[in-house]
């Protein structure tokens, strides 16, 4: 199911969401506990969303369309951002006038956060394009090359500097989610030519745009004491747009005929649900860490859903994946070592780029 990146509400368990005075602390008073707390639970709802989507993409008879399932997460996203600045704003009268000033009064921020949806969908149709033009394995090899980008844009964009020791850590995760997601390859009939040089020209693309967007978003959250929730607002409004575009291109025929919500079950709406509460907690993860741990996260999540994959759906463990989950467990210890403040974007005239890039 698309971005976002991802990226549900039914039967299962519940996954509440803390209040704006719980979610969304003071700058100054961001703890260690409150920053594992939340990387904690993007982790767990992002393994069980995982599961939870390919219950619904594999076991389902009816399969609804994904880029509706997409554009439904973007709007309870914003329902959700807009009810948690209520609270924070403490009156409807005071909601009221930040939304006027913040968002519908301020083309030129709705514009700004703009930027990362347009790109997210440009990184997804070039995700797709360099699919049907590679092989898998050499997809899943060269996509995780998305890790070190983001921490190559997270140093030239936000002006920080990552130790030896931080790059180690960040090339071992890219090698461990690699393995983890290893699929031995099979000889199979293509049933369309196809063109490599295309296909690597994509991932690049991809890589790039992976990398750019997140950052991007991190940058604005950072550079101004704007409401995160009224950040998150202006990014679900321009999200709304482009997911309904998506789904106009892709499936605009379909749901025509069989209707929005074709093949929406009680499951399928809890994987929804666990995509917007997961985008939630996303957002707080980048605003008071950095995208760097927000790639840790997710590629623990993968390691927990792969396992819970064993139990659910009988999946084999094999040599590559244990090596693989060693590695990104090793590399998130590693990572965590050197302790700095990434709550802030560094004054850019500390170091020059060269100076930040000659710690590789």
């Amino acid at each position: 199911m698309g971005g976002a990146a991802g990226h549900a509400g039914g039967s299962g368990p519940a996954v509440v969401v803390p209040s704006a005075g719980t979610m969304s602390p003071p700058k100054e008073n961001v703890s260690l506990l409150f920053k594992l707390y939340c990387l904690t639970v993007m982790t767990l709802v992002a393994a069980t969303y995982t599961v939870a989507l390919r219950y619904t993409r594999t076991v389902e008879t009816e399969l609804y369309f994904s880029t509706t399932a997409v554009c439904i997460t973007e709007v309870i996203k914003l329902f959700l951002s807009v009810g948690i600045l209520a609270k924070e704003t403490g009156s409807l009268a005071r909601l009221i006038t930040s939304l006027k000033e913040n968002v519908f009064g301020s083309p030129t921020e709705l514009l700004k956060l703009s930027v990362p949806s347009l790109v997210y969908a440009l990184q997804n149709n070039m995700a797709f394009v360099a699919l049907s033009n590679l092989d898998a394995a050499v997809y899943q090899v060269t996509y995780q090359l998305k890790i070190p980008c983001t921490a190559l844009c997270t140093v030239l964009m936000l002006n920080r500097t990552l130790s030896k020791l931080q790059w180690f850590s960040v090339f071992m995760l890219c090698g461990g989610v690699t393995l983890v997601q290893w699929k031995p390859a099979q000889a199979t009939k293509v049933q369309v030519e196809q063109n490599p040089w295309l296909g690597f020209g994509a991932i690049a693309v991809a890589v790039l745009c992976s990398g750019f967007a997140g950052v991007y978003f991190e940058k604005v959250l950072k550079s101004s004491d704007t409401s995160l929730w009224v950040r998150n607002i202006q990014m679900y409004l321009s999200g709304i747009v482009v997911t309904l575009f998506g789904v106009y291109m892709s499936d605009g025929a379909q749901v025509l005929e069989k209707g929005f919500f074709h093949g929406y079950t009680y499951y399928v709406w809890f994987v929804i649900f666990l995509a917007s509460v997961g985008g939630l907690y996303t957002s707080v993860v980048v605003k008071y860490t950095d995208n760097i741990m927000k790639g840790f996260s997710a590629a623990a999540a993968i390691v927990l859903s792969t396992v819970a994959s064993v139990v659910l759906f009988g999946l084999q463990i094999t040599v590559t994946f244990s090596l693989g989950a060693l590695l990104v467990c090793i590399s998130i210890y590693l990572y965590g070592l050197p302790r700095q403040d990434t709550t802030k974007i560094q004054p850019s005239e500390t170091k020059s780029s060269n100076e930040r890039l000659a710690t590789v």
